[in-house]
């Protein structure tokens, strides 16, 4: 069955959101779903579906999935994304309504855009937060729970969006705050940081 606008707008948020996380996930899961025909997608996303497209997806979901585990290599790995991941997510969410519906897949791709630059954000603060951390385990704790919730939230849009959007308003509201924590708190640590080799420079050109 084809989508009604509620689930289209869902899907376009939903996309645009993810896409800040685990784009190639998004990619790969969202073209797996409509080439299984599990989901009817609209028709600018059916490129996704293409065995092609799905094996290139599926291999960059592989490399990031492993990226993501490696201490430090995530937060270059998250630097380089950021001219990927936000365009990309404001063009999957103007996908999902086309050129038929210019003023929906317009607002869509702003929308879709600016999600995905808050949830970019919020993962790129909190992976840079914890690699100050010497041990791996949060590390990996925090990439295995964005492995999860990803997905989850996809199948929450497609299935249940009024849910969804009832779960995307908290957790946008808990990024925010952590975007605004984490950022205090690592600009504390470079001010701390700073603070120690200063001195030892000073001393070091009087001596």
């Amino acid at each position: 069955m084809a989508m009604d606008t509620t689930q289209l707008i869902a899907l376009a948020a939903a996309l645009g959101w993810a896409s800040g996380l685990r784009l190639y996930a998004v990619l790969f899961l969202t073209g797996l779903a409509g080439h299984l025909g599990w989901v009817n997608l609209p028709s600018g996303l059916h490129l996704l579906q293409q065995t092609p497209m799905l094996w290139a997806s599926g291999v960059l979901l592989l490399v990031e999935f492993t990226a993501d585990k490696v201490p430090w290599v995530d937060s270059l790995w998250d630097g380089v994304h950021t001219f990927i991941r936000i365009p990309a997510g404001a063009a999957l969410a103007y996908s999902v309504f086309g050129g038929d519906q210019a003023t929906w897949a317009a607002m869509a791709a702003l929308a879709g855009g600016t999600l995905a630059a808050t949830s970019h954000a919020a993962k790129t603060s909190a992976r840079a937060a914890v690699n100050t951390s010497p041990e791996p385990f949060s590390n990996w704790m925090l990439s295995l729970a964005g492995d999860a919730f990803v997905p989850a939230m996809l199948w929450l849009a497609w299935e249940h969006p009024v849910w969804f959007f009832i779960a995307l308003a908290i957790t946008l509201v808990v990024m925010v705050a952590a975007i605004v924590l984490l950022f205090r708190f690592l600009r504390g640590l470079t001010r701390r940081l700073r603070g120690h080799f200063v001195p030892t420079t000073i001393e070091q050109e009087g001596t």
